[in-house]
């Protein structure tokens, strides 16, 4: 039995929100009819990652109203687990705040916040969002009061986080403060690239050649750092540690070609909605006659501890230490 129906589903509802997140790979919808308001979180295929009820703006049901479940049209809240046993007016004013990392939404009517759907959200293990006006757990919704002694400084971060990255210069000031620090790690810079064209987030590549003992080229992103990646507190228990990379490639080579290696992951983690770390892999997406490691190779794996490259740890951001993620070649 599916408990929610896709947000492009059939069902005689009105669309009354629809917003993506900063990075184009998560949207918010929020849908209604006469008798119950649901929110979901989609991929831009459509795909529902997430959803929540909202509210029920008629008498709630003693039981699941199997009915409107068959029918595809949001569920109401039975009775014993809603603060509004006789339904609410229409939501009011609505505004999403997107987590920083993109992969969760909060969602606030005039101000006040009226439910949340992180990014471990999952409606196949019974794990939907959270709701200001739901009581107890249900496949529906879990009470948003239990839950905010956790949420509440991830909501407010997010909310600093946007109103000082969508602030003037705070690009600038940035890539500024991660440039330094490759001053000092690596040496001076030489050719600088954009690796993001016009989406989220913003990511350059910085080149530095050959310096001191150092006879090979390094290339540094700059601006991964700047934004959490999702889902990395589902895999790991001390995420603070894993959230911000940047990552790097030594060549010998023309690097105009190593470059291409971070023009690929640059935007990766955000646009999927997923994470990079010590270990994984990635396989080339193009024909591999255009692999940057030659055709002989698969992919890359990343590395955290290689041997014989300079040591770039100690920039930090957000309060939590960036870690530098090493490009080798890979076999796959």
């Amino acid at each position: 039995m599916a408990i929610f129906r896709s947000a492009a589903g059939e069902g005689h509802t009105e669309v009354v929100l629809t917003a993506g997140n900063p990075y184009g790979s998560r949207t918010l919808v929020v849908e209604r009819d006469e008798e119950s308001s649901v929110a979901y979180l989609c991929s831009p295929d459509g795909t529902v990652h997430g959803a929540v009820w909202l509210a029920n703006h008629r008498e709630a049901p003693e039981a699941v109203d199997l009915r409107r479940i068959n029918a595809g049209l949001p569920p109401l809240m039975p009775r014993a687990n809603t603060r509004h046993p006789a339904g609410r007016r229409p939501l009011a004013q609505l505004t999403p705040l997107w987590f920083e990392e993109g992969d969760g939404v909060a969602l606030y009517e005039n101000d006040e916040l009226l439910a949340v759907i992180p990014g471990w959200a999952d409606m196949s293990r019974g794990m939907p969002g959270y709701a200001r006006d739901a009581i107890g757990e249900t496949p529906f919704a879990w009470a948003l009061s239990e839950a905010l002694e956790g949420l509440a400084p991830r909501l407010a971060n997010a909310r600093s986080y946007w109103q000082w990255r969508f602030s003037e210069g705070s690009w600038a000031s940035f890539q500024q403060f991660v440039m330094g620090h490759l001053d000092r790690a690596v040496g001076p810079a030489g050719r600088y690239w954009d690796a993001s064209g016009e989406r989220l987030p913003t990511v350059g590549i910085s080149e530095r050649p050959p310096h001191g003992d150092r006879e090979v080229t390094v290339l540094s992103t700059v601006g991964m750092s700047c934004q959490r990646m999702p889902t990395v507190e589902q895999w790991i228990d001390q995420p603070d540690a894993y959230a911000r990379i940047e990552l790097a490639v030594a060549t010998r080579d023309d690097p105009r070609d190593a470059a291409l290696l971070l023009v690929w992951l640059a935007q990766y983690p955000w646009h999927s909605v997923t994470w990079l770390g010590h270990g994984h892999t990635a396989k080339w997406y193009h024909e591999p006659s255009t692999f940057p490691f030659g055709p002989q190779y698969a992919g890359v794996l990343l590395n955290a501890e290689p041997d014989d490259m300079p040591d770039m740890s100690g920039f930090r951001f957000g309060g939590e230490a960036v870690r530098w993620l090493w490009l080798e070649p890979w076999n796959g």
